[in-house]
């Protein structure tokens, strides 16, 4: 019941967050409108495509080549 209700109370406070950043978005760097999930911490953004990683950073870090 206390997550519902905590759930209720981030529904208003992120409906209205994102009315505000609408009201003073550039339109120009930002075409799409903000949207309640931008601001709401149960509701995770949708992304379009996979979060692509590039590990050759570890591999530098951890990974000793043998000098010949």
């Amino acid at each position: 019941m206390a997550e519902g209700r905590a759930r209720d109370q981030w529904d208003h406070t992120a409906a209205l967050l994102a009315m505000l950043a609408n009201a003073h978005r550039d339109h120009r760097q930002r075409s799409e409108p903000f949207g309640i999930a931008d601001f709401h911490p149960f509701r995770a953004p949708r992304r379009n495509e996979p979060l692509k990683v590039d590990i050759t950073v570890l591999r530098d870090v951890f990974v000793k080549e043998k000098n010949s």
